[in-house]
């Protein structure tokens, strides 16, 4: 039998394929999991920096572990969190189980599920966050599904999200233009003799 680190670092490479869930609802292309975690990695440390939260090595490691359980779990979305009841805590002490990474599951991961921390509501924060960006992403692209989430999203604003800064930052994602950084950083603007 295999070494279980290996085993772990294979499955972990599967949310790569795993889409998350809105994409039954959207009918679109998603970013997968593994991908929500890499943003919400650099949304954390944003928050964290303008916060003033120093712990970016804990910080990185509750985001690199905050949804590794969906390896055995999946992503459950809003409708599906009405009928199915994840066993999260299960699914990730089976996944680090006889791993060189368990006092990740034990430390690290325990403590993003307490919230207790201001590290665990910064990671929270970025998590929920990411959300909306993916939103604002998918309507730059024809879907309607964020404007429909609109009061939903607004909750998760006014009473989900812990600091400040995620407050100021889900405002300035609703008016952000998901195009500005390609445009304004393209070879006409940035090269002079671009084309001749």
């Amino acid at each position: 039998m295999s070494d279980q680190n290996l085993r772990f670092l294979f499955e972990i490479a599967t949310l790569r394929n795993l889409d998350r869930s809105w994409r039954q609802y959207i009918g679109m292309d998603v970013e997968s999991v593994l991908e929500h975690i890499v943003r919400v990695m650099f949304l954390a440390l944003l928050i964290a920096r303008k916060e003033g939260v120093k712990n970016e090595e804990k910080i990185m490691k509750m985001v690199l572990v905050h949804d590794l359980a969906e390896t055995r779990t999946s992503d459950h979305m809003y409708v599906h969190k009405v009928y199915v009841k994840a066993d999260e805590k299960k699914a990730a002490d089976h996944l680090f189980f006889g791993t060189l990474f368990g006092d990740l599951r034990k430390d690290i991961l325990h403590e993003y599920e307490e919230r207790k921390s201001i590290e665990a509501k910064i990671v929270k924060d970025a998590d929920n966050l990411e959300c909306d960006m993916e939103l604002k992403e998918l309507e730059a692209r024809g879907s309607t599904v964020r404007k429909k989430l609109a009061s939903g999203r607004r909750l998760v604003r006014d009473k989900k999200l812990y600091t400040k800064t995620a407050r100021k930052l889900w405002d300035a994602i609703q008016k952000a233009d998901v195009d500005e950084w390609h445009l304004t950083s393209n070879k006409w603007l940035k090269i002079p003799n671009a084309g001749k």
